[in-house]
């Protein structure tokens, strides 16, 4: 097949996206694939050949990127790009799409996890990877998700939503429960989430989501241990146990980072088969109301009484050397190429 991996764009998680979209070209490639890797935001301004013939390309547009251990400087990148347009969308990143038998969706965060790409897609009739634009906006909303779960009768930590401007901080770091947790609805990778232990703590989180927008979570903090559960072609992996290093959160470092400032992931996770079934019944059933198709990832938080505490949905879960979903797949006799041949195969199978 003529595979185009999308990745890249100027999300604050275009890192991530870089390291997935170049491992999953490779492993495509590996296995026969004529797979190319196509940035969403700088597309191909650089390629100077006939794009009749990109996908006889080779390695040569696979490309080769690691994760940095901060998030991207958004302005930077836009500085970066030759034709400096409005769009989000590069040169030529549509026409060669249109060439392509699948598209695979590297993305994480905006642009590309929230259903926009998808929909665009969608309307001129190109196969893409994961979920359509619906269900993948409403998962990317946490405040939205977090309606479906309540009307699902999952389990999810208490919230709120509110919209705040800068001169409002002084009294909402006073009158807000601590502990708590400060989320930006529609971020991901661990950026824009903050573990408010003290007043002074929940101040500097607010502070720091107005770089994000001027809406956030509230959500009640939750002790116990981090779990991650994969969703395959309708049906739940293998949990995995997240251990941040040194007792600290999963942050951008810990999840994306080995060694000491990486996390430990331990799959499958060292739980009983009734945490496990209700952890993969609730993730599964979350992916199923959401309207969800080949695979996502739904994260908890299981605490010392067994209950298993919704955090949030992921519908394009990492692909990264480091990520979750292949750990899970590989307990499953699931190599990193298999995984990636099932979910475009499924993918395609979707769309038509």
């Amino acid at each position: 097949m003529n595979i185009v991996v999308l990745g890249g764009g100027i999300s604050t998680e275009r890192h991530v996206s870089l390291v997935t979209s170049t491992s999953v070209c490779k492993a495509l490639r590996s296995i026969g694939h004529k797979a190319i890797f196509v940035d969403l935001f700088f597309g191909l301004e650089d390629y100077e050949g006939d794009l009749l013939k990109i996908f006889d390309s080779g390695d040569d547009l696979c490309g080769n990127v690691s994760i940095e251990t901060v998030a991207p400087d958004i302005e930077s990148v836009k500085r970066a790009r030759k034709k400096q347009s409005p769009s989000r969308i590069g040169d030529r990143v549509l026409d060669v799409c249109a060439m392509a038998d699948c598209v695979f969706l590297g993305f994480h965060g905006a642009d590309g996890e929230d259903g926009k790409i998808q929909a665009v897609l969608d309307l001129m009739g190109i196969p893409f990877t994961g979920s359509g634009y619906l269900g993948s906006a409403m998962a990317m909303n946490k405040a939205v998700a977090k309606k479906i779960m309540e009307y699902e009768g999952i389990l999810t930590p208490s919230w709120s939503e509110i919209v705040f401007s800068a001169d409002q901080i002084d009294q909402l770091s006073d009158t807000l429960p601590v502990p708590c947790v400060v989320k930006v609805p529609g971020g991901g990778s661990s950026i824009g989430v903050f573990i408010c232990e003290s007043r002074n703590e929940l101040r500097d989180a607010l502070e720091r989501t107005l770089d994000f927008g001027k809406r956030v979570i509230i959500e009640e903090k939750i002790n116990g241990r981090e779990m991650t559960v994969p969703v395959l072609d309708d049906r739940y992996l293998s949990p995995i146990e997240i251990i941040p290093p040194d007792g600290t959160s999963f942050d951008y470092v810990a999840k994306y980072q080995s060694g000491s400032q990486g996390a430990r992931e331990i799959c499958p996770a060292a739980i009983t088969d009734e945490e496990k079934r209700k952890m993969g019944e609730a993730a599964l059933r979350l992916h199923k109301a959401l309207g969800l198709a080949v695979y996502s990832r739904t994260d908890f938080i299981l605490d010392d009484s067994g209950n298993a505490w919704c955090l949030e949905i992921n519908t394009l879960p990492g692909m990264t050397p480091n990520s979750l979903i292949p750990k899970s797949a590989a307990v499953e006799g699931i190599t990193y190429p298999e995984l990636c041949e099932k979910i475009v195969q499924l993918s395609v199978a979707q769309r038509k």
